[in-house]
Parts: structure tokens; sequence; C-alpha cells
């Protein structure tokens, strides 16, 4: 079922007998996910104060966001009519979460793919690292893994595709980019963007009840280049749990 509601680029879409899907738009945009977050940001105050009975969560992604509920609890054409109410005046979030600064290794052992996209691009090495760690990142989503960020924002001049024979391996934590994306593997999984660097901070935490994934959509990120030393003793202290993630937000600097 599709129904069109009253925004011109929203639309409802169930998604069998339990959630319904909220469309803004059908590309990866910031205006786009601006709504996306303004939805979802409506959401999070209307369960707050109670007024979502039944709605087990949402998940947005870049240009929607899926409401999923328990048809036991709830009625689906009354949420569908809350929701469609919802998606006309929710507006636009333009960030939404904090700006993180997250230490990047980007030496040849953490960055097997960086010399060959700048070769590709006609650039030289450090004027690749400068093009990451000049960018400010926005995290679209999740997805894939958890905690696995998909950020917008990379510049054009490294706009590469996948490689054509996926890896059996990618290590955890290594930040990669595909297309016109950057995206950060919290765990060692296959993959087939290109690795161009790696970070030695934990990108998700089941330990941490509150917020086990370190990134949230909304969210900003700066990565910051370090070397191999810096690096080993970083991911030392992480491992032992000695890192302060709160040292990774500077004062004042809201996405």
């Amino acid at each position: 079922m599709t129904i069109e509601l009253a925004h011109p680029s929203a639309r409802l879409l169930s998604v069998g007998d339990s959630a319904w899907t909220v469309e803004f738009g059908n590309g990866i945009d910031p205006a786009i996910h601006g709504r996306v977050l303004g939805f979802s940001s409506l959401l999070d105050t209307l369960a707050s104060d109670g007024r979502l009975d039944g709605v087990v969560e949402w998940v947005p992604t870049f240009r929607s966001v899926t409401v999923h509920f328990d048809p036991l609890r709830t009625d689906a054409m009354a949420l569908h009519d809350l929701l469609a109410e919802l998606a006309g005046r929710s507006g636009s979030v333009s960030a939404a979460g904090s700006r993180w600064h997250i230490p990047v290794c980007f030496d040849a052992a953490c960055a097997p793919d960086l010399d060959d996209v700048a070769v590709a691009k006609g650039l030289a090495r450090g004027e690749v690292v400068r093009l990451m760690t000049e960018t400010v990142f926005t995290v679209y989503m999740l997805g894939f893994l958890p905690g696995f960020p998909y950020l917008g924002g990379l510049p054009e001049a490294l706009d590469m595709p996948r490689l054509a024979s996926p890896r059996k391996v990618v290590p955890s934590r290594s930040i990669a980019i595909a297309g016109r994306m950057c995206a950060a593997y919290p765990w060692e999984s296959p993959g087939g963007w290109r690795l161009m660097g790696r970070t030695p901070v934990r990108l998700f935490d089941a330990a941490n009840a509150r917020r086990p994934a370190l990134l949230a959509p909304g969210d900003q990120v700066v990565w910051e280049a370090i070397d191999l030393d810096a690096f080993d003793a970083l991911e030392r202290d992480c491992a032992a749990g000695r890192f302060d993630l709160s040292s990774l937000l500077k004062e004042g600097e809201a996405a």
C-alpha cells in the first residue's frame, strides 16, 4: 500500500502488518535527510510524552523513516493517520547531533587503498589525506553492521567506485570510501569499499546500554590524522577501557 501525503515529497508505505515507512525523497541529499531528522525528532518527543503506545522503534535512513509497531497494541490505520499528520508538520532539522573528532591512521599499514586512490585521481598522497581530514562528514544512517555509519560529504575529487572484487576480510575500525560516501567498519567483515585509514576508537560497545553505537544519524565527523605509534598507543588504551570518548567532542561544537 502506498499513500501520498500532503507534503509533495513524502509518502507512506505499508511494510507488512507491523510497520510503516515514511519516505521524504528518493536521493541522498542534505535537505531530504533534514526532513528525516525532523520527523525522527518529533517521534522522540512524542515517545517521551508517552504518546506512541504500541510503537516499538523507528529506523531512520538516508531518505525515510520506518516505524515498527505491535499490531496487537496499535491500530495500523490510526497510526497511519498520526504518522501522515506528523510528516506534514515535522519540518526539517539541519543537524541533530554532536561533532566528533576521531583519530585515524593513514599509514600504508592501515590504508591499503589510499595510494591507489591517489594515483587514480592524479593526487599526491598528502592531498588525499588533506581532503579526508578537512572534510566535515555527516552521519546519514547506521546499517549493514551494528554501529556501521554511512557518512555523506566526501569531496568529489575522491569519488571512486567500489572494488571490483570485495575483500573477504576488512579489519575492524577501517575507514573506507565508495562513490561520494564514507563509512567506518565497527567489526571485521567482508567489504568492497576502498580502505583509506583506520581508527583506534571503538565504534560499537555492547556493554554501553545507553549508547552502544558511538555515532548516530545527524552527528558530524572530522577525521584527525595520527601516526602509527599514536594509533598503537590509543588502540591499547581503548582496548583496556582507559580512553575517554568524551575527549572526541570539542567543547562548544554541536553538529
